[in-house]
């Protein structure tokens, strides 16, 4: 059994401007993860602000890469690529480009992290757009949501590559071997849902995927099935409304518990307010798609999230997430391609 020791030792790159809290909470995360000494921190923004947030010892396992500007969450990705240049998620990515680092960190910007991804680093063959995907729900804590808002609109065949995406992201990190993957729906029938649904509902049924057909909005908290296939817009809404249903239950408990029992019910909603903001409980989730690892974690995120952000980073590294999907993605465009597919897939 191999030790610690002999893990592969990685060097990742955090965005130190991007999210609410930056730089402080980002530094702060940061730092401890470079403190434990398995893996390599090149934090990146304003040198003076980040020098005023870290604490009297550093870890020599971290090192300030300057940049200047971030990009904003009201700004257009790719107009601002070109008006800030050196703004801190471009710069982050252009360290994995030249091989500096192997993978990136964000809590900013969903938008311009993948903007700036596509442009260093490219998408993976067969592949249009990146999409944002991992558990959104601590209650389901096994079920993948693909995709949680990088895509407002898809193609179909984009919400297959959503699918084969998600099934790879199952397998390598959450452990599942042959997960199960459904569209998400109006109805659980064949012919149900939008056109687009409707539409991809064949291709992923020739896709060789463990496709158990559609899955409703109920059926996404039961766990019903291991990845759900949905384009950005209805997962972005859903993720937040759970994010939001969560604060509701929270603040209505609060004001009804009763005298006396103040602990036990502070620890119960503590839990109950993780449970349903998941995402920022685990660090937040890998691009899919993109020709190397990038994780984009939830823009009020603290601390503990940006640390997790960066263990998950390491384990995609590790465990070939890259690799793997493009090995998939490749063996399902053989499976559709066929009888004049090839286009819709590709």
């Amino acid at each position: 059994m191999a030790s610690v020791q002999d893990k592969p030792r990685y060097r990742i790159a955090v965005d130190a401007m991007g999210g609410d809290h930056a730089p402080g909470e980002i530094v702060k995360g940061a730092v401890d993860a470079a403190a434990r000494g398995n893996v390599d921190v090149l934090l990146v923004g304003d040198p003076e602000a980040i020098k005023e947030m870290l604490p009297s010892s550093v870890p020599d396992t971290l090192q300030i890469v300057p940049s200047q500007g971030v990009i904003m969450e009201d700004e257009h990705p790719l107009e601002a690529l070109r008006s800030k240049p050196r703004a801190s998620i471009i710069v982050a990515a252009g360290l994995v480009k030249a091989g500096k680092a192997d993978a990136y960190v964000t809590m900013g910007s969903t938008g311009a992290a993948m903007a700036a991804g596509v442009v260093a680093l490219g998408n993976l063959e067969g592949v249009d757009r990146p999409a944002l995907g991992g558990p959104f729900l601590g209650l389901a804590p096994r079920t993948t949501l693909v995709d949680l808002g990088t895509s407002i609109d898809n193609r179909p065949s984009q919400l297959l590559n959503h699918g084969i995406l998600g099934s790879v992201f199952a397998k390598v990190l959450l452990g599942i071997d042959n997960p199960t993957v459904a569209l998400l729906s109006v109805g659980a029938e064949e012919g149900k849902g939008n056109r687009q649904v409707r539409e991809a509902y064949p291709l992923f049924r020739q896709s060789g995927l463990n496709f158990i057909g559609n899955v409703e909005g109920v059926d996404v908290p039961l766990g019903k099935a291991d990845v759900v296939v949905c384009d950005g817009f209805v997962g972005n809404i859903l993720m937040k409304f759970a994010e939001g249903m969560g604060m509701a239950v929270v603040e209505y408990l609060k004001a009804r518990a009763p005298n006396g029992s103040e602990k036990m019910v502070g620890e119960l909603l503590g839990e109950l307010a993780n449970l349903t903001n998941y995402v920022e409980h685990i660090g937040g989730g890998p691009l899919l798609g993109l020709n190397g690892v990038a994780i984009v974690g939830h823009g009020r995120s603290k601390a503990p999230s940006v640390t997790a952000a960066i263990d998950m980073a390491c384990t995609a590294l590790e465990r070939g997430l890259v690799e793997l999907m493009s090995r998939e993605l490749a063996q399902v465009r053989s499976r559709v391609g066929s009888e004049g597919q090839a286009g819709e897939v590709a």
